[in-house]
C-alpha cells in the first residue's frame, strides 16, 4: 500500500498555453522523468498519454483536460494537460477553477500568442500562482528574451528570469541554473535522463553574474529579507533565495521563468524541481470560502482532512457510458459508498467509487483527503459547478460561469434507430459539456446544436459517430446572433386567465432601455407605493429575464437592455406569482417590438500568421470578409496580421488561407465582441 503523501507535498498544477506551444509534450516527459509511464509518447505520433480520445490523436491537438498524477522527491504532483484551442476554452477555465498553481508553456519562437493570453488572464481571474516555461529552444528564430519581453508586454506580468539558455536553435544544449550558478547539460541519446551539472564555462560567467544580479535585485524589490541583506551587501544563500521565490510566487508578486526543448528531452527535471519549489500545496493558498445554503453564513473550508466536506465537481464526463464526476476536495475527506450531500440540488447522493485518475485509467482507492482531486461514480443527478458536502455541515461552494455559444449547426438522425439514440447520446454530451446548448426547431423537427466554434461541433459530431454510433446528417454552420434594442421601448400586459380551478390576474407596466454594449441585461423596479406587492417583484423579474431569452425581432437571445417596472396592479385573493411571470413576458415581448430590435454580429478577433510573399493575398480576403485590418507587425520572420472580422464571414477560413499561402499560413481566433450587423 502506498504511503499517504503529507499536504504540504501535494501540488496541483495546470499546464497551460496556447495551441502547439508543446504543453502535452511537457506533461509526457514529466510522466516519464517521474516514472508514471515507462515510455515517452509523442503527440505527432498519436501516442500521448494525456490525449486519449481518438479525436486527440488524429488531430494531434489536446480536446479535453486529462488528470493525472505523478511523484517528485517526496511530493505528488497532481497535474491536468489542457486545450490550448480557443473552442474548448471551457476546459482550461474549469481546470484553473480547481488548481493551486498553473505552469504557462510558451513557444520560444511565436512567444506570447492570443489563446495564451486568455488562458493566462484566466488564471489571474482565479488568483493561480504561476511558473513560465519558454520551450522549443532547438527551434529556427528561437528567442529566449523575446518570449520574455512579450510576457511583459502582453501579460502584464512580472517575470524573474531563474534560466538562461546555453546556445539556441541547433546548437541548444542545457541551461545556466542562476540560483546555483551551475550549468546543466543534457546527453542527447538518453532521452533526457542522464544530465551533468558543472561549472558555468567562462565564456559564459559576465553573463551569467549580470543576470543572477538582476535576479537579486528583482526579489529585493518584494521581499524584505532579500532587501535587507542586498543592501548590506551580505552574500545571499540560495536556500534564502529559494524560499523568497516561493513566498513571491504564490503572493503573485513575480513569476519565475525557466526554460528549454520539451522535445528535445531537456529542461523538464529542473521544471519539476520549480513546481515542488515555487508553487503552492492546498494549505499555502487561502482557504476557500462558501456560503451556509440557509443562513448564507460565510464559511471558511480549511485544507484540512478532519473537517467537514466541502468538494467541487469540476468536470463531468461519459466514459463507456458510465457518468464519472472529477471533484476537488477542499476541506475534509471522501470515502467510498458513503452519503454525501448536494445543497444546489438539496439531495443525497451515494459515492459508489473514487477513483485515482491517469488520463482515461483509473485505480480505485477507499477514500481521498483535503487537496484531492478524484474521479467518483455514482452521482446521478449532480452535474458541473456543484457542491458536495456533508450533510451535517452543509456549505455552498462559488458557482463556476459558463460561455454562451456563438456558432450553431442543424442535426438530424439519418434512420429511426438512430432518432432513438439520439436524444440519448444529446444528454450525455450536455452533461459533459456546460458550453453546448442544444433546441429542438418545432417547424423542422430538427435539432440545433450550438457550441463555441467549428472545431468544438465538428468534434461532437465526429465523437457522436465513433463512440455512440450514431449517424446523423449536419447542416451548415449557423451563427448564434444576439438582439437588442435601438430605442426606449415601453408596455403594458394583463394575464387573466383560470388555471387547474383558480383564476390568476396580474397586470404589469414596463419600459425597456437601451445600455451600452457589453453591459448585460439589468432589471429594476421604479414603483414604491406598493401598486405591486414586493413578493411578486421577483416573479416578474423572472418573467422579463426568461422572456429576453428569446427576442421579438428574428427569436435570438436580447442582450444589453435595461427592463424597468414602471406599474401595474394588484386585486388580493387573484395575484399570483404564476399571473406576473406571464404578464411580465408578454408585456416584454411588446417592448422589446416597439425598442426598433435590430441583429448583433459576434465579431472575432483574429491573427494570421503569414509569409510575406502571400501578404497581399491574405489581406484581400479578410477585406472580402468583411474583415477590418488593426495592424501588421513582422515578428520572427513572418508578417501577424490582427484584424476583427464578423463570425458570419469566416466559415472556410482555414481552406481559403491554406490554398492561398500554399498551406505555409496560419491562423488563430477568438471571440471579441458583439456589434450591429
Amino acid at each position: 500500500m502506498k504511503k499517504k503523501v503529507s499536504i504540504n507535498n501535494i501540488r496541483n498544477i495546470g499546464i497551460i498555453a496556447h495551441i502547439d506551444a508543446g504543453k502535452t509534450t511537457v506533461t509526457e516527459r514529466m510522466l516519464y522523468y517521474t516514472g508514471r509511464s515507462h515510455k515517452i509518447g509523442e503527440v505527432h505520433d498519436g501516442e500521448a498519454v494525456m490525449d486519449w480520445m481518438p479525436d486527440e490523436q488524429e488531430r494531434g491537438i489536446t480536446i479535453t483536460s486529462a488528470v493525472t498524477t505523478c511523484h517528485w522527491k517526496r511530493s505528488e504532483i497532481q497535474i491536468i494537460d489542457t486545450p490550448g484551442h480557443v473552442d474548448f476554452t471551457i476546459e482550461v477555465e474549469r481546470s484553473l477553477r480547481v488548481l493551486d498553481g498553473a505552469i504557462g508553456v510558451f513557444c520560444a519562437v511565436g512567444g506570447v500568442e492570443p489563446q495564451s493570453e486568455t488562458v493566462w488572464r484566466q488564471a489571474d481571474k482565479y488568483l493561480v500562482p504561476k511558473i513560465a516555461f519558454i520551450n522549443k529552444l532547438d527551434r529556427v528564430g528561437a528567442s529566449f528574451f523575446g518570449a520574455v519581453e512579450m510576457m511583459k508586454e502582453r501579460l502584464n506580468a512580472d517575470p524573474l528570469i531563474l534560466q538562461l539558455p546555453v546556445g539556441s536553435e541547433d546548437d541548444f544544449a542545457g541551461v545556466i541554473d542562476l540560483i546555483n550558478m551551475k550549468q546543466t547539460v543534457w546527453e542527447d541519446d538518453t532521452l533526457g535522463e542522464t544530465y551533468t551539472t558543472e561549472d558555468i564555462p567562462r565564456d559564459f560567467i559576465e553573463t551569467a553574474e549580470e543576470y543572477r544580479e538582476k535576479l537579486i535585485e528583482t526579489i529585493a524589490e518584494v521581499d524584505d529579507d532579500i532587501m535587507e541583506a542586498y543592501l548590506s551587501e551580505t552574500t545571499i544563500a540560495p536556500e534564502s533565495l529559494l524560499a523568497a521565490i516561493r513566498r513571491a510566487t504564490i503572493d503573485l508578486k513575480l513569476v519565475p521563468v525557466l526554460c528549454g526543448s520539451a522535445l528535445k528531452n531537456k529542461g523538464i527535471q529542473p521544471l519539476l524541481d520549480a513546481i515542488v519549489q515555487f508553487l503552492p500545496s492546498p494549505v499555502d493558498i487561502p482557504p476557500i470560502k462558501g456560503v451556509h445554503p440557509e443562513t448564507g453564513e460565510i464559511i471558511e473550508c480549511k485544507a484540512k482532512d478532519n473537517d467537514p466536506l466541502a468538494a467541487l465537481i469540476f468536470k463531468v464526463s461519459m466514459i463507456e457510458g458510465r457518468k464519472l464526476s472529477y471533484v476537488r476536495i477542499y476541506s475534509g475527506k471522501m470515502n467510498a459508498k458513503a452519503d454525501t450531500y448536494n445543497p444546489s440540488r438539496k439531495i443525497n447522493e451515494k459515492l459508489s467509487r473514487i477513483l485515482r485518475m491517469h488520463a482515461n485509467k483509473r485505480e480505485r482507492i477507499d477514500s481521498a483527503g483535503a487537496g484531492s482531486i478524484v474521479g467518483v461514480v455514482g452521482l446521478k443527478e449532480s452535474s458541473t459547478g456543484e457542491t458536495l458536502c456533508s450533510i451535517d455541515h452543509p456549505v455552498l461552494l462559488e458557482k463556476m460561469e459558463f460561455y454562451e455559444p456563438v456558432i450553431s449547426v442543424a442535426v438530424e438522425p439519418k434512420t429511426h434507430a438512430d432518432q432513438e439514440k439520439l436524444d440519448e447520446v444529446f444528454e450525455k454530451f450536455l452533461a459533459e459539456d456546460p458550453t453546448l446548448k442544444l433546441k429542438k426547431d418545432e417547424d423542422t423537427g430538427q435539432s440545433i446544436l450550438s457550441g463555441m466554434g467549428e472545431l468544438h461541433l465538428e468534434v461532437i459530431i465526429s465523437r457522436m459517430q465513433r463512440e455512440f454510433k450514431t449517424n446523423v446528417n449536419v447542416g451548415k454552420p449557423q451563427v448564434v446572433y444576439r438582439e437588442t434594442i435601438e430605442k426606449e421601448g415601453e408596455a403594458s400586459a394583463v394575464f387573466d386567465k383560470e388555471v387547474a380551478g383558480q383564476r390568476h390576474l396580474g397586470e404589469v407596466t414596463l419600459k425597456l432601455m437601451p445600455l451600452e454594449r457589453g453591459a448585460g441585461n439589468r432589471f429594476k423596479s421604479e414603483i414604491s407605493d406598493g401598486t405591486i406587492p414586493d413578493i411578486f417583484i421577483s416573479a416578474i423579474k423572472k418573467g422579463v429575464m426568461e422572456s429576453l431569452e428569446s427576442g421579438a425581432y428574428m427569436g435570438y437571445p436580447v442582450v444589453d437592455v435595461e427592463a424597468a417596472l414602471t406599474g401595474g396592479s394588484y386585486k388580493e385573493s387573484l395575484g399570483t406569482e404564476l399571473a406576473y411571470t406571464v404578464s411580465a413576458s408578454m408585456a416584454c415581448k411588446l417592448a422589446l417590438a416597439k425598442g426598433k430590435p435590430f441583429l448583433l454580429d459576434p465579431i472575432m478577433d483574429v491573427e494570421v500568421f503569414v509569409p510575406e510573399a502571400f501578404l497581399g493575398d491574405v489581406i484581400g480576403d479578410l477585406n472580402s470578409r468583411s474583415g477590418k485590418i488593426e495592424s501588421i507587425e513582422h515578428k520572427m520572420g513572418v508578417q501577424v496580421i490582427k484584424a476583427v472580422v464578423p463570425l458570419a464571414h469566416m466559415f472556410g477560413y482555414s481552406t481559403s488561407l491554406r490554398s492561398a499561402t500554399q498551406g505555409r499560413g496560419t491562423f488563430t481566433t477568438q471571440f471579441s465582441h458583439f456589434d450591429r450587423c
